[in-house]
């Protein structure tokens, strides 16, 4: 248990403090001071300690010599502009280094780490200084010791918990907390450390005639002092300063009274931690502190631990509430919380905007006062044993589209009351409905170009065919030809129509558990003939431990074979086509969660600026063809609450379709 070395910093030129704390600060604490009123004050709380010192500061050359004469502990190094006056003065006054402002960072930590090793020694000498005058100093103060037996303790601590009754704030506290500390023990300077949450640090919250630098001061959880209170649980006197054990001990002590300018440092405890610390200066007679002196601050400190203890509860529910409270105002939803009585206890600001309702007319009062509609839904979930689906409703009084979710409040199987979360629709709604509009007139606007582009090239055919028959009606092989195409050309135009019909009005799903492997079986043959390829060829992959899904055979069939005719679609003029369609089954855990079927090929992959439009109806790159194919596939994969998605790269393009398996299992 060390003391951290400590260096202090005098200097007004707030880059020069920058670039020494950036150096100094991995080595130890660093303490700015920039009034050469305060430094001596800070002296007094540090020593011994390490000053670096900037001549270029106000009064900074003569305080050199003033230090030197006042504090020989301390060791200071003094930095000024090479071969200036006040840098040679320096030099010549004995101090321990004089150096150039500019010094680097590596000159920088090997003089200070020298001078900490120098600052060591010092004070290993005064330990031995101290050790010599103990012995001497020991008799008298057992004869203190016994003499005060015979007396009680002067300070009236009867009275002092009650003057914190009326206060609920920590601040307000902890400055009464001090003030009758104060008055109770006839303390000149009096000062209180403690942490508000429990995230903080320690720091000087209250303090009567402190020193200034005190409140600038921090402790960690892991600071020696802290530690040591956390260790030792008793209190810090400066006269008892020699009965520590440890030299460690009374250095960490020692440098504690200095720091604060005490006489007596009482640690706080609650629930077996360390909530903070009293420290006393003298006493305003000029008395030393005796043992029944000592025993009364520890019953004092016993009577502060708890009122702070209350108080810091009470102001970590405060925030608590104030976040909760802060919440849900700020949240976008309308929040409605009810007692079992379903009367209305919260009302955020956002549930005015949406239900119209001033929340001064609806807390306080039956849920009815929100609207009729709201209420019977509350009061259901009220009833309800199980939470109930989220409803929509467009309210009759504001015609906003809402929707409301609600739940059972219960803390411990207590029922405590309901919750409903209200969400205004309609900006949503509107959107929808403009967005659908906008749809539509690209749906419509893409069907006329890709139907006058599909139905043209066969009606110009036909047109030609006709124009040309009363010329050569007597040759038979152009009727032959005629024939042909028309009837062709015609069949054509009726697949179009069919694809559009189809597209427009799917058929009906027929829903049932079946074995995906056989409407995928079923689409690799269709697909080989649409594509007009027998010889196919298609690497599959079905394993038979595949759980069985929810579907339609003749809806999925088509949906794989327009999946495997792109893909043949695709790598046709590809050197060595390759086509793969694996099914596996989706595992959670121990269970089959569902299948997911990847039909893969080596194509040349989709546009990148295509490839978010590949599921919109009439996007294609194909010369002949109405880019109904994917859309078809994405509807009907959405029908069986599946997904499909499409990863495409100028190596090839994978597809891959997910379905939830079916919930019996068979």
């Amino acid at each position: 248990m060390i003391s951290p070395p400590i260096c202090l910093l005098y200097s007004q030129d707030t880059d020069f403090v920058r670039r020494m704390k950036a150096f100094v600060g991995a080595l130890a604490q660093v303490r700015h001071v920039s009034i050469p009123d305060r430094l001596d004050a800070v002296l007094q709380q540090t020593s011994p300690a390490l000053l670096l010192l900037d001549l270029r500061a106000k009064e900074g050359r003569d305080l050199v010599d003033q230090i030197q004469e006042e504090w020989p502990d301390i060791l200071m190094v003094a930095f000024g502009t090479p071969r200036s006056e006040p840098l040679r003065d320096a030099e010549q006054a004995g101090i321990y280094a004089a150096e150039d402002l500019q010094i680097d960072r590596r000159r920088l930590q090997a003089l200070v780490a020298r001078a900490f090793e120098h600052l060591r020694v010092l004070q290993e000498n005064r330990e031995l200084r101290d050790q010599a005058i103990a012995p001497a100093m020991s008799q008298p103060l057992q004869q203190i010791e016994a003499a005060s037996d015979r007396r009680e303790s002067s300070m009236p601590l009867l009275r002092f918990p009650r003057v914190f009754r009326r206060f609920d704030n920590v601040e307000a506290l902890l400055a009464s907390v001090v003030e009758g500390v104060a008055d109770t023990t006839g303390v000149g300077r009096v000062g209180i450390f403690s942490k508000i949450r429990q995230s903080d640090r320690y720091r000087l919250r209250a303090g009567l005639r402190c020193l200034p630098e005190t409140y600038e001061i921090e402790y960690g959880e892991r600071d020696p002092l802290v530690r040591w209170f956390e260790l030792h649980a008793h209190l810090i006197c400066r006269s008892n300063l020699t009965q520590a054990i440890s030299q460690a001990q009374r250095n960490v002590m020692r440098r504690a009274l200095d720091t604060f300018g005490a006489e007596v440092i009482v640690p706080l405890h609650a629930r077996g931690r360390i909530i903070g610390w009293l420290f006393f200066g003298h006493r305003v007679t000029g008395q030393r502190f005796d043992y029944h002196d000592l025993e009364g601050l520890m019953l004092l400190a016993e009577h502060v631990s708890t009122v702070l203890e209350n108080a810091l509860l009470y102001e970590e529910v405060a925030l608590q509430k104030t976040l909760a409270e802060t919440l849900l105002k700020a949240i976008p939803p309308g929040i409605i919380a009810t007692d079992e009585e379903a009367t209305v206890r919260w009302f955020n600001p956002t549930a005015e905007k949406i239900l119209g309702v001033a929340a001064a007319e609806a807390l306080n009062q039956p849920i009815e006062a929100v609207g009729s509609r709201l209420a019977a839904f509350l009061r259901e979930t009220l009833e309800a044993k199980e939470n109930l689906p989220p409803r929509q409703w467009i309210d009759p009084t504001t015609r906003r589209s809402l929707s409301v979710e609600t739940r059972r409040l219960v803390d411990k199987k207590m029922p405590l009351g309901a919750v409903a979360v209200v969400h205004d629709l309609t900006a949503e709604v509107t959107l929808r409905q403009k967005q659908d509009l906008v749809d539509r007139a690209a749906f419509w606007s893409d069907l006329a170009a890709s139907m006058s582009h599909e139905i043209r090239n066969p009606l110009v055919a036909i047109k030609t065919f006709a124009q040309l028959l009363p010329e050569r009606f007597d040759d038979a092989d152009f009727r032959k030809d005629f024939n042909e195409i028309v009837v062709q050309e015609i069949d054509r135009l009726d697949k179009i129509i069919t694809q559009i019909n189809n597209f427009a009005h799917p058929l009906e799903l027929i829903m049932k558990p079946l074995d995906v492997r056989s409407p995928v079986k079923k689409a690799i043959e269709l697909a080989r003939e649409r594509v007009a390829k027998n010889g196919l060829a298609i690497d599959a992959t079905m394993p038979n431990d595949l759980p069985k899904v929810l579907g339609d055979e003749r809806a999925l069939t088509e949906a794989f074979a327009h999946l495997v005719a792109n893909a043949a679609e695709a790598t046709s003029g590809q050197n060595k086509p390759r086509i793969t369609l694996a099914v596996k089954p989706i595992r959670e855990g121990e269970h089959a969660s569902g299948v997911v079927v990847t039909v893969q090929d080596n194509g040349k992959g989709i546009a990148p600026e295509l490839q978010e439009k590949v599921f919109s109806p009439f996007c294609t790159t194909k010369a002949r063809g109405m880019g109904l194919g994917l859309p078809i596939v994405k509807r009907t994969v959405f029908d069986h609450n599946g997904r499909v998605d499409i990863d495409s790269n100028p190596h090839g393009t994978s597809v891959s379709v997910m379905l939830p398996a079916s919930p019996n299992g068979h």
